[in-house]
C-alpha cells in the first residue's frame, strides 16, 4: 500500500482548523487535524512533508513520525512543523485503523475502561471560530447587544462563568458533568502584563468560584487555566488565594519557559498543577516531569505529536506515577482521538470537552462524534478514528482544498 495523495481542508468559517488527508491507492483515506494557523500548516504540509511521504507505505507509522521531524535544521516546539507531523500521524493512524478494521482504540491494546469521565472547558460556541479576534475575552454574546456576537444556543459558556458561574454549575450537573474549566484572571493579566493585580482586582476575579461553591458546593471539580499569562510571583500568589476554594487543578499558572520558575511556584503553592499542553516530544515532558512540580498532565494530539507521541508521553508519566488529562479545545477530530486513548490508556484522568463545541460546529465538520452523556465519553466502535469529514463541509464555497499528488 502506499500513499497517493494528500490533501489540506481549511475554511474560512472555522478560522483556526486545518485537516489532512491521506489517501492511498486502496482508495482508503486517513484523516489528521490541527489547530491555529491552517495556511501555515498547509504550506508545510505541500512543501515539506508532502514530497517525504507521498509514494511511502502508510502503516509504517513509528518510521514516519522519527523521520518525518528530522530535518537537519531541526523544528522544535509545537510550532507550524511539529504540529503537520502532529495532523500527519493521526491520519496515518486513522488509516491504520480501516485497513486492520479496527478502531483506534483496539490498535492501542484495547479498552482498559468503558468510558472516561469529561470535564467542559467553559467557551461559548464562537470560542475558536472565524471571530476569533474575541477568544479568551469576556465580551457579551448576545444578539440584542449592538457590535456584539451573535449568540447560537444554550451554551454560551465563556459569558456564562463569568457572570452566572452559579448556574453554570448547576446547568452541568443536570447534565451528568462534575467537572468545569474557567479563566477568570486573563483580563487582568493582559491589562497589567502578568505582573501584579491589585486586592480588588483580584476579588473580581475570585466571585466566579464564590458563586461555584455556594451554588454547589464541592459537587463540581473546578479547574482553572491561567493561560500561561502569569509570572511567577503573581501566579503564585493567585494560587495561595484560590486553595480556599480547592480546586482541581490550576493549570498554565506560568509560561514554560523558566524550570527555575517553575521550581519557585511549586515552592509557593500546595495546589494541584497540571502543564503540558504547549508542549511537544518526549524529552520536553522529561525535563517538566524531573522538576517534580507537574501533578497532572496535559497533552495535545494535534500539536504535541499525534497519536505516536501521545503513546511515550503516557508510557513516560506512568513511570512518573503522573495521570495523564487529554487536550480538547480544538477541534473534531482531537476530541475523537482523545475519547479512543482515553479508554485505551490506564494513566488518563479525564478528557476535556467543549460542549458549545460539540453539540454545535463540530459536527458541521464530520460525520460522527464519539458518544457523550452523564459526564463520559466513549469513542466510536468503528474503524480507525470513527470519523470523517462531511462532503458538504468540503463542497462549501469557503473551504479550501489544496492537492499533492
Amino acid at each position: 500500500m502506499k500513499i497517493v495523495e494528500i490533501q489540506t481542508v481549511r475554511c474560512e468559517e472555522f478560522a483556526e482548523f486545518i485537516a489532512v488527508l491521506l489517501k492511498t491507492e486502496t482508495g482508503l483515506t486517513g484523516l489528521g487535524e490541527t489547530c491555529f494557523g491552517p495556511e501555515s500548516v498547509e504550506a508545510y504540509v505541500h512543501e515539506s512533508v508532502a514530497p517525504r511521504l507521498l509514494g511511502q507505505d502508510p502503516l509504517t507509522i513509528e518510521r514516519h513520525a522519527k523521520e518525518l521531524p528530522a530535518f537537519y535544521v531541526t523544528h522544535g516546539g509545537t510550532g507550524v512543523s511539529t504540529r503537520a507531523h502532529s495532523a500527519v500521524d493521526i491520519a496515518l493512524w486513522d488509516l491504520f485503523g480501516k485497513v486492520c478494521n479496527q478502531p483506534l482504540y483496539q490498535l492501542l491494546g484495547g479498552r482498559v475502561r468503558d468510558s472516561a469521565r469529561i470535564y467542559n472547558t467553559c467557551g461559548g460556541y464562537h470560542y475558536g471560530k472565524a471571530e476569533a479576534r474575541y477568544r479568551g475575552t469576556s465580551r457579551p454574546v448576545s444578539a440584542d447587544a449592538p457590535g456584539e456576537l451573535e449568540a447560537r444556543g444554550p451554551y454560551e459558556d465563556l459569558y456564562a462563568f463569568l457572570h452566572h458561574a452559579d448556574q453554570l454549575a448547576l446547568d452541568l450537573l443536570d447534565q451528568g458533568i462534575t467537572g468545569m474549566k474557567i479563566w477568570p484572571f486573563d483580563d487582568v493579566a493582559r491589562a497589567n502584563g502578568g505582573q501584579y493585580f491589585s486586592a480588588q482586582e483580584l476579588k473580581t476575579c475570585l466571585e466566579p468560584f464564590e458563586k461555584i461553591r455556594a451554588a454547589a458546593g464541592d459537587r463540581i471539580d473546578i479547574m482553572v487555566e491561567l493561560h500561561g499569562l502569569w509570572e511567577a510571583a503573581p501566579a503564585g500568589k493567585i494560587c495561595q488565594a484560590l486553595a480556599d476554594f480547592t480546586p482541581c487543578w490550576v493549570e498554565d499558572a506560568i509560561k514554560l519557559d523558566s524550570l527555575d520558575a517553575l521550581s519557585r511556584l511549586r515552592d509557593a503553592t500546595d495546589v494541584t498543577l497540571t502543564f503540558g499542553e504547549t508542549l511537544a516530544g518526549v524529552h520536553a515532558y522529561k525535563r517538566l516531569f524531573d522538576t517534580g512540580a507537574v501533578d497532572v498532565v496535559m497533552f495535545d494530539f494535534g500539536w504535541g505529536g499525534g497519536v505516536s507521541e501521545s503513546r511515550r508521553v503516557a508510557a513516560l508519566a506512568e513511570a512518573y506515577g503522573l495521570p495523564i488529562a487529554p487536550h480538547d479545545c480544538v477541534g473534531p477530530v482531537a476530541l475523537a482521538t482523545g475519547a479512543h486513548f482515553s479508554v485505551a490508556t490506564k494513566n488518563v484522568l479525564i478528557q476535556e470537552t467543549v460542549r458549545a463545541y460539540y453539540t454545535d460546529w463540530y459536527n458541521e465538520i464530520v460525520t460522527g462524534l464519539p458518544s457523550i452523556g452523564e459526564g463520559q465519553i466513549s469513542p466510536s466502535p468503528a474503524p480507525g478514528i470513527g470519523t470523517d469529514l462531511r462532503p458538504e463541509f468540503l463542497s462549501r464555497p469557503d473551504t479550501h482544498v489544496r492537492i499533492s499528488r
